[in-house]
C-alpha cells in the first residue's frame, strides 16, 4: 500500500499539475504557471523516493539513493541552464530537445518494467509498457530529427518512393511483435528489437516533413510522450504519471489542431505530404503583379506620429532581430503623441503557439494591448497605419482571395485594410509557404528595408525628435 504521505503528495502535485496548465492559458498567469507546474513536478520527484524498493522488497542502498538524488539536482540545474540560456528564436528546438527526453525516459522505464516482469504479470500490464516503449521511443527519435531541422540541418523534406509504404510495413512489424510479447514471449531481444524499430519509425515519420511544419510536429510528438508517460503510470500504478501525461497528452493534442486550424491544413496533409517544401508550395500559387514601394525611416516616422491608431503585426523577424525592446519603446513614442498603439498576434505567428505573447511579455508590453486575429480583424479598416515586422504569409491576403495558392483558406491578419501599411523586412524573402507575398505589391503598402532592431532604433529616435 502507498504510504498516506504520499498519496497526499501525489494529490497535490496532480492539482498543481492542472491550476499550472489552467494558469498558462493566459499571457496575464502564464509565468505563474509555470512555476506552480514546476513546483508540482518538484514535489512528485521526491514524493516518490519513499516507493523505491530494491529486489524483492529489500530497501533502496544508500548508494543508489545518492544517485537518485545526484541524477535529480543535476537534471534541475541542466535545465535552469538551458532555458535560461536558450533565445527567444530557439526556443522550438529546447522544447523539441526536452520533450525527447520525456519519451525517451517513459521508453526506458517501460524497458526496465519488462526486463522485471512477473510470471503472472496481466496483459493489461504488458500493453501498457509496450505502448510506453513504442510512443516514447517514436517521440525520442522524431523529436531528435525535428530538433535538428529547425536548426537548418535537412530541414527540406527528405523522401523517396513508396515512403509510406515502408512505414506501414515497419509498423506492421512492431505490431506483430507486440501481439508475440503481450501473448506471452517476454523476451528482452524482443523488446530490445520493438524499441529500435520504433526509434526508427520516428525517423522516417519526420524525415519527409519540411523544417518550417516542424512546430506542429513537436507539438504532436508533445502529446505522444504525454500517452507514454500516462501508460507507464498505469503499469506502476502512479497516479501522479497518469495525470501528468493525460494533461501534457490531451493538450498537445488540442494545440496541434488549433495550429493546423490557423493554417487551415489537416493534421494528416502536415504528416504526409511535406507541405515544408517551398518549390511545391510556389508551384500552387498564381504570380502576384504590381510594384514594391519603398519608404526611407523619415517618412515612416511621419506617418507612425500622424497617425490615430497603429497596429503592429510581429512576426518571426522580430525574434529573430531580438527586437521586442525596441518595438516597446516605439509604442511608448508614438503613445505620448496621442497615438492608440497595439498588437495583432496571429496563432501561428513567430516558431510556436503564443510565440509573440512571450516575446512581448519579455519586454514588458502590457497585455490589454495584445489583441488576438479574430478580435482585430474587423476592426482593421479603422486603422490608419499597420506596421508589420518580420511577419510573412500570416499577412498575406492571397489566403482569402487566390484561390490557386497554396495558403487559400488559412486565416490571416487583415493588414491590407488599413489605410497605410509599413512592412519591415531584411529583404523580399519568402515565408514557410514559399510564395510571394500580394500585400507588399499594394498601393498601400510601403516596405521599410533593414534590420528591424536597427530601423526600430532609427524610428524611435525619429519619433521622440519629432
Amino acid at each position: 500500500m502507498m504510504p498516506t504521505i504520499t498519496s497526499l503528495a501525489f494529490l497535490i502535485t496532480s492539482v498543481l499539475f492542472i491550476v499550472g496548465i489552467k494558469l498558462l492559458a493566459s499571457p496575464k498567469t502564464a509565468r505563474q504557471g509555470n512555476l506552480v507546474a514546476a513546483a508540482g513536478m518538484l514535489i512528485a520527484l521526491f514524493a516518490i523516493l519513499p516507493l523505491l524498493h530494491g529486489p524483492h522488497g529489500t530497501s533502496v542502498s544508500p548508494l543508489k539513493l545518492a544517485l537518485i538524488l545526484a541524477g535529480i539536482v543535476l537534471g534541475l540545474i541542466v535545465g535552469a541552464a538551458g532555458a535560461y540560456k536558450v533565445k527567444m528564436t530557439a526556443m522550438p528546438q529546447m522544447v523539441a530537445l526536452f520533450n525527447g527526453a520525456g519519451g525517451g525516459a517513459a521508453a526506458l522505464v517501460a524497458a526496465i518494467e519488462f526486463a522485471h516482469l512477473p510470471q503472472a504479470a496481466s496483459t493489461a500490464f504488458v500493453v501498457s509498457m509496450l505502448c510506453a516503449a513504442m510512443i516514447g521511443a517514436v517521440s525520442l527519435s522524431g523529436s531528435i530529427i525535428a530538433y535538428f531541422k529547425l536548426e537548418g540541418h535537412f530541414d527540406k523534406p527528405v523522401t523517396y518512393p513508396a515512403q509510406q509504404v515502408v512505414n506501414g510495413l515497419l509498423f506492421l512489424f512492431s505490431l506483430v511483435l507486440a501481439i508475440a510479447m503481450a501473448a506471452g514471449s517476454h523476451s528482452m531481444a524482443l523488446m530490445l528489437l520493438f524499441i529500435i524499430l520504433a526509434l526508427a519509425l520516428g525517423v522516417l515519420m519526420v524525415m519527409p516533413i519540411g523544417g518550417a511544419d516542424m512546430p506542429v510536429v513537436i507539438s504532436l510528438l508533445n502529446s505522444f510522450t504525454g500517452l507514454a508517460v500516462a501508460a507507464d503510470g498505469f503499469a506502476i500504478e502512479n497516479i501522479a504519471m497518469i495525470i501528468a501525461g493525460t494533461l501534457v497528452g490531451s493538450s498537445g493534442t488540442l494545440l496541434t489542431l488549433t495550429m493546423c486550424k490557423a493554417m487551415n491544413r489537416p493534421v494528416t496533409n502536415v504528416l504526409f505530404s511535406a507541405f515544408g517544401k517551398a518549390e511545391t508550395a510556389a508551384a500552387g500559387a498564381a504570380a502576384a503583379t504590381g510594384s514594391v514601394r519603398a519608404v526611407q525611416a523619415d517618412e515612416a516616422a511621419m506617418l507612425l506620429s500622424m497617425a490615430g491608431r497603429v497596429v503592429i503585426v510581429p512576426g518571426y523577424g522580430l525574434a529573430v532581430a531580438q527586437a521586442q525592446h525596441q518595438v516597446r519603446q516605439l509604442a511608448d513614442e508614438l503613445a505620448l503623441h496621442g497615438v492608440e498603439v497595439s498588437y495583432a498576434i496571429h496563432p501561428v505567428a513567430g516558431r510556436m503557439p503564443g510565440h509573440m505573447n512571450v516575446l512581448l511579455a519579455e519586454a514588458d508590453v502590457p497585455y490589454d494591448q495584445l489583441i488576438e486575429m479574430e478580435a482585430i480583424n474587423p476592426e482593421m479598416d479603422r486603422v490608419d497605419v499597420c506596421l508589420v515586422i518580420g511577419a510573412n504569409d500570416v499577412v498575406n491576403p492571397a489566403a482569402r482571395e487566390d484561390k490557386s495558392s497554396p495558403i487559400y483558406g488559412m486565416p490571416i491578419i487583415e493588414a491590407e485594410k488599413a489605410g497605410t501599411v509599413i512592412v519591415m523586412k531584411r529583404s523580399m524573402g519568402k515565408g514557410f509557404a514559399g510564395i510571394e507575398n500580394a500585400l507588399f505589391l499594394r498601393d498601400n503598402c510601403r516596405m521599410l528595408f533593414g534590420d528591424a532592431k536597427a530601423s526600430l532604433q532609427e524610428l524611435v529616435a525619429l519619433v521622440k525628435a519629432g
